[in-house]
């Protein structure tokens, strides 16, 4: 089974291109996986601590590159997975460096909220208990 460093180079913001049928699989793995409830214990389990600062880059990333396609591709969701995958190779080689910036930007954002998250998860597991 591959794994998030398999697809995951170093660089924030390059995004390795996978397959049609990658994806599929994936997609597939993870519906069964979600259904799980040891996978689902760990959800639980992982909203009453901070993510670690790489994760929180990486989920920078992801809402930098998603802002990109939100101004330049507005019809992105509409699109084909083939014209998706192909705009997805547009969007490193064209915006690499925006995406970049962004990034750095928005890391800020993303800690402040992980921190909200985490405090809201305690409240509501010591109302419960």
């Amino acid at each position: 089974m591959k794994q998030f460093k398999d697809y995951y180079n170093g660089e924030l913001s390059e995004f390795k291109v996978i397959s049609k049928a990658q994806r599929r699989k994936m997609a597939i793995r993870l519906k069964k996986l979600v259904k799980s409830s040891a996978f689902q214990k760990k959800v639980q389990k992982s909203k009453l601590r901070i993510a670690n600062p790489a994760k929180q880059r990486v989920k920078a990333a992801k809402m930098a590159k998603q802002k990109v396609i939100d101004k330049y591709y507005p019809k992105y969701k509409e699109m084909g997975l083939a014209q998706r995958m192909k705009t997805d190779q547009m969007i490193q080689a064209k915006y690499s460096g925006m995406i970049t910036a962004l990034t750095k930007k928005l890391a800020k954002v993303v800690k402040a909220k992980e921190i909200a998250k985490v405090k809201k998860a305690r409240e509501a597991m010591k109302q419960d208990a």
